[in-house]
């Protein structure tokens, strides 16, 4: 049987990747597996094959899943000494102003190639190298830097992505400048890594040749991530966290992960709303619902030793919607529908990058232990082995007629929210997909020291009670939801957030 599918996907290359393999025999889990895996290689500085993931499954007739591939806190084989060190603070402009920490130090136990893996053992149809070869092409011929890659990277090529040989070379001139967008980026070394992974599996990065080049540049330079860390990874599959919201069976990101039961959390408080489009009262109500539960979230979830408990905490004060109870972070993501009435998911992230490019491989280094909201106690804080917070949400939802959505989107902590908002507006307001995506957003920040709501200058809010920071129309700060769905009486569709350059295609009847 040939499926027929719907992607959306970071970039044309990596939505031509999943057209690609679909077309040629491979199912919706293949189809979304080929775009992820072409997206981490042609999105430099968003996300890249060192990244954390989870991957979130539907299929008719089965519970859905999701694949945690969530990074790691390493250092199982690491002197004491070192813990608390190898790294260096950075200052950027991105999203107007924030502090990142960067270099060897900074480097979680990546899980996405693990998940990615996985979910291809039980669900895939092709084999594991034919999902490759779209990657290594792209790689192999060059590719253009991304809109979205070069919006980032014009804050943080040099300070961040520039302090590393191998990394300065991937993306400047020889006057030190970043890239133009009419030059193409190679790197030979990557394409060797690519065509590792497609001949041997993922078990060359975690334990093979790949993970030897690692571990030998962590050694040398006071990085926490070990042999140990690498060979001892395991991907999980969990029974994905589902919810009710009018017509639809929403599946999503269970603990401990963050992001999914943010997002659960945000749609069942928002009560029905909007109907129709966001009116000022609509405004209001939903920032008053993400000031409930992000202040939950950073006040008693974020630090608590159980996150699953912690999680069951939450999800019953919103079953009894106590929201004064409540009160007291780059990414990827790939959409695919298949009509087959499969829905995949996948969000995969590398942090703001460690600006470490391991040398002989081609593979930037995520920065997962240097992002401050995935590590509220302090730098190095967690146990070795512990799986960090992620706010990753990979959905899928399904409906009584049979129509299945797949949709998710990158964007650090302002990923639930964004999600919240267009399937709010999308299940309870009638809003189309494309029109539900394209509306402006709000995001309520919740630190130790103040309350503060980002908003689209576009969205009409009234006195909020609370300080407001505006943005540009349809700013990349506020996600990039890609949505891929399929409907028994028109078939199959995509979408993508013009926030961010993203692409869709359908493969041909």
């Amino acid at each position: 049987m040939v499926v027929r599918v719907a992607v959306a996907a970071p970039n044309h290359m990596a939505a031509r990747a999943g057209v690609d393999v679909a077309e040629g025999g491979g199912n919706t889990v293949d189809a979304a597996i080929a775009a992820a895996m072409t997206a981490m290689v042609t999105e430099p500085g968003m996300v890249s094959l060192s990244a954390g993931g989870y991957v979130t499954l539907s299929v008719p007739g089965e519970e859905p899943v999701t694949a945690d591939g969530g990074v790691e806190m390493p250092g199982r084989d690491r002197p004491k000494s070192w813990f608390g060190g190898g790294v260096q603070d950075v200052r950027s402009g991105y999203g107007g102003g924030m502090t990142m920490t960067v270099g060897h130090g900074s480097v979680a136990t990546p899980g996405a190639l693990a998940a990615l893996a996985l979910v291809h053992s039980q669900s895939g149809r092709r084999v594991w190298s034919e999902l490759l070869q779209p990657a290594v092409q792209a790689v192999r011929i060059g590719f253009p830097l991304g809109r979205s890659a070069r919006h980032y990277l014009e804050f943080v090529h040099d300070s961040a992505f520039g302090w590393q040989p191998d990394s300065h070379a991937a993306l400047h001139d020889p006057s030190g400048q970043l890239l133009g967008p009419d030059v193409l980026i190679r790197i030979p070394a990557l394409v060797d890594s690519l065509e590792m992974l497609a001949s041997h599996g993922v078990e060359a990065f975690y334990s093979g040749p790949l993970a030897d080049l690692i571990v030998a540049d962590m050694d040398a330079n006071r990085g926490l991530l070990g042999a140990r860390d690498m060979a001892e990874y395991q991907a999980v599959l969990r029974p994905a966290l589902s919810s009710e919201h009018g017509r639809w069976q929403l599946a999503t990101n269970p603990a401990p992960a963050v992001g999914g039961v943010t997002l659960t959390a945000m749609l069942a408080l928002m009560a029905g709303r909007p109907l129709g489009g966001w009116t000022v009262q609509d405004v209001a109500h939903l920032v008053a619902v993400q000031q409930a539960v992000l202040s939950y979230r950073v006040n008693h979830f974020e630090a608590a030793p159980d996150r699953v408990a912690a999680a069951r905490a939450l999800l019953a004060m919103v079953d009894r919607r106590d929201l004064a109870a409540m009160s007291s972070p780059s990414t990827a993501h790939v959409s695919v529908a298949g009509d087959d009435g499969v829905a995949c998911a996948i969000t995969v992230s590398a942090g703001y990058g460690s600006g470490v490019m391991t040398p002989g491989t081609g593979i930037w280094q995520n920065n997962c232990l240097g992002e401050p909201e995935l590590n509220r106690n302090g730098l190095h804080s967690l146990p070795p082995g512990t799986r960090l917070l992620s706010n990753m949400a990979p959905s899928v939802a399904t409906r009584g007629d049979g129509a299945v959505l797949a949709i998710g989107s990158p964007g650090a902590d302002r990923i639930s929210t964004a999600l919240a908002q267009v399937l709010a507006g999308h299940m309870h307001g009638g809003r189309s997909l494309e029109q539900a995506i394209a509306d402006p957003r709000a995001h309520v920040r919740v630190n130790a020291n103040e309350i503060q709501v980002d908003v689209e200058e576009d969205l009409v809010v009234g006195a909020l009670g609370m300080p407001v920071r505006e943005f540009p129309a349809q700013s990349m700060y506020f996600g990039g939801v890609g949505a891929a769905w399929w409907e028994p009486d028109s078939g199959l569709h995509a979408a993508a957030d013009p926030r961010r350059a993203g692409a869709t295609g359908i493969s041909a009847p």
